[in-house]
């Protein structure tokens, strides 16, 4: 009896978390089958009748040039973030963790050094930065903020190497193998369950970004989807049914990446946090 008390316990926790999770989406996809009237009407919780119930507001959204303008902006960056990071986190995972140098616990060091400190802390040196190297109002202003601030893919991937064994690579090694070989055809395929992993991670956090595009690319032409969302949101006060379509189209993509890769996500971090 017991024991069913704290599983039904369990089960109505895990249950009010679901609830408090997608609440949200769904009153703002209510939202955006609403016409204006409906929208005051109508309860926020409950959908309108099938009768009433409108796709216009995502077509208006949809049909926003500046949303074509965002999703090739925020393609772009995405990307070549992602190229970089790959190709960075892999070698210097691989260097630290294969290699014996003069300073290499310094330096590790400092790499999480820069990951405990807060973002806010250093954004008036950064922004100094960016300015130095030109790159204010350029597309390549958050694509070099997101490669070389965020080091989370160098813990997932040190964790992968730790646990590939050292001996495959002194094999490589007695055949010949240069370690430059070594590294393109043996570690990196082998390390595609965390380039799996943070892809999926990093791609997640720079579509929700609005913070980064809006104070480094205030150029209109140079909007993301989520600075077009503010922007949108700007220009449709009042108009709640047409802001809750653009909400939920911005979701789309993120929503899209986590339902289908979300297996990969936990079995990547799984498995780079296991050493055996």
């Amino acid at each position: 009896m017991k024991k069913s008390m704290v599983q039904a316990v369990k089960q109505l926790i895990c249950l009010g978390m679901v609830a408090i999770v997608l609440a949200p989406i769904l009153l703002t996809l209510f939202a955006a089958l609403k016409t204006k009237a409906d929208m005051v009407g109508t309860s926020p919780l409950l959908l309108p009748p099938l009768s009433r119930v409108t796709f216009e507001n995502f077509k208006k959204v949809l049909g926003d040039k500046a949303l074509l303008l965002g999703l090739k902006n925020t393609g772009l960056i995405l990307v070549i973030s992602l190229f970089f990071n790959v190709m960075f986190g892999t070698i210097t995972a691989f260097i630290i963790e294969r290699f014996d140098f003069r300073g290499k616990k310094i330096v590790v060091g400092l790499f999480f050094l820069g990951m405990l400190i807060p973002t806010f802390v250093t954004e008036i040196a950064r922004f100094h930065v960016i300015q130095g190297l030109h790159l204010y109002n350029t597309i390549g202003a958050p694509i070099v903020i997101y490669v070389a601030s965020d080091l989370m893919q160098l813990y997932i991937y040190r964790q992968f190497i730790s646990g590939i064994p050292v001996a495959l690579d002194e094999a490589a090694l007695l055949d010949g193998c240069l370690y430059f070989k070594l590294f393109a055809k043996i570690i990196f395929p082998l390390l595609a369950p965390a380039t799996a992993t943070v892809c999926i991670i990093k791609a997640i956090n720079i579509i929700n970004d609005m913070y980064i595009p809006y104070l480094y690319m205030p150029k209109n032409k140079l909007r993301t989807l989520t600075t077009f969302l503010m922007d949108y949101a700007n220009a449709q006060q009042g108009s709640w049914q047409t802001l809750a379509a653009g909400i939920i189209v911005i979701m789309i993509p993120t929503i899209i990446i986590y339902i289908f890769f979300q297996k990969y996500i936990l079995a990547g971090v799984a498995a780079g946090a296991v050493k055996e």
